[in-house]
């Protein structure tokens, strides 16, 4: 086949596309120039580029590199006003609003694959490739493509491709979804890839550091927004009494202790976050726990949705371990999610996935925590 592969630049797209490549396939590489790390809003007191592991210049290079070594063309994308537009404003929006987003979701789904499924067409591919741990299967009998966990759980990422839609599925093609890391990276050896022992990244790419506060600042101040940098506030109990002060709600999310600020007899965790008010909500490790939430935005995948409840397994982040759950369906594509035992923080602005197995059923946006 002719396969569009998406490189990074990393050991894990670099040992697809080559995996790829041995098995005859014709391949195009293409990078996507996400961000610009020299902006002054990705810098550290000296003005210097944060040190970053994902869509840097330095990765654009590697990723060439490899497309050079394994013997295929080799593109770079420029999405940089893409990214902020569809991703970076989200994801800013969504900490002003109290919650915790998790921007790989959208950046895979909404700019990723719909700019690869493009361009893909256009040059007569028929698969887009990509690095990701994870499987995509075509049922004949229900017409339906479905999306499953990576072989290796240790490694699995199917928590991040849950919005993808049947059309960019029929398109999909994950070549790791197989193997494990270990194996990955002897490929990679196998094939002579400089990129072979690159560590892995663990950030936000347009975040390197994991200061997601101090991108805010730095953010809204470079778009001259200085005003709606949150402002410090009062941090109140479950019950609404003043315990202490906060200094700006974009510092917090739920499930967090330290950092808090309180000294009290008993571990205080971050509750809840209330924008409109400017206020932070502490209490204890069993105010932490809820058995239901809301989830908007969701995305069926094995089927259409459903008109009866459904049991699934149920993600709220991508390091929870999947917890029984019911699922209702509610108007204007949200639904309502109660588990059989209360789990621990579970948090607005976050991605949940339903599991039977290894299949992902769908997924939606955390939006309510009851």
């Amino acid at each position: 086949m002719k396969i569009a592969v998406a490189m990074s630049g990393g050991v894990d797209s670099s040992a697809a596309a080559a995996l790829l490549k041995t098995q005859g396939h014709e391949l195009i590489g293409f990078t996507m120039q996400l961000w610009n790390q020299r902006r002054g809003i990705s810098v550290d007191e000296n003005g210097d580029p944060l040190p970053s592991r994902c869509c840097s210049l330095d990765d654009v290079y590697d990723a060439r590199r490899v497309a050079e070594q394994l013997g295929f063309p080799f593109y770079v994308l420029n999405l940089e006003r893409e990214f902020e537009r569809d991703v970076v404003q989200p994801f800013v929006t969504s900490y002003l609003s109290g919650e915790t987003p998790i921007p790989c979701v959208a950046c895979n789904s909404r700019l990723k694959f719909a700019s690869l499924d493009r361009l893909a067409l256009s040059l007569g591919c028929e698969k887009v490739a990509t690095g990701h741990y994870a499987r995509v299967e075509h049922d004949a009998a229900a017409n339906r493509y479905r999306l499953f966990r990576g072989r290796n759980h240790q490694k699995d990422q199917s928590y991040f491709l849950w919005e993808l839609t049947q059309e960019q599925l029929s398109h999909a093609m994950f070549p790791l979804g197989e193997m494990s890391k270990p194996e990955v990276r002897d490929l990679a050896r196998g094939s002579d890839l400089d990129v072979a022992e690159k560590a892995e990244s663990q950030e936000i790419c347009f975040v390197p550091d994991g200061d997601y506060a101090g991108f805010l600042d730095r953010y809204l101040t470079a778009e001259n927004r200085t005003e709606q940098i949150p402002a410090e506030g009062e941090l109140i109990d479950a019950q609404g009494r003043v315990v202490g002060r906060h200094d700006g709600i974009h510092r917090f999310t739920v499930g967090q202790r330290r950092g808090i600020g309180i000294a009290a007899e008993r571990p205080l965790y971050v509750l809840s976050i209330d924008a409109p008010g400017n206020k932070v909500v502490v209490g204890s490790a069993e105010e932490l726990l809820s058995e239901e939430f809301t989830a908007a935005g969701v995305n069926w995948i094995a089927f259409d949705e459903p008109e009866v409840s459904t049991r699934a397994d149920v993600r709220v982040r991508y390091r929870h371990e999947a917890a029984a759950a019911t699922i209702v369906s509610l108007p204007q594509g949200r639904v309502r999610v109660t588990f059989d035992v209360p789990q621990r923080a579970i948090t607005p602005g976050q991605a949940t996935v339903f599991y039977r197995g290894d299949e992902v059923v769908g997924g939606g946006w955390i939006v309510k925590n009851q």
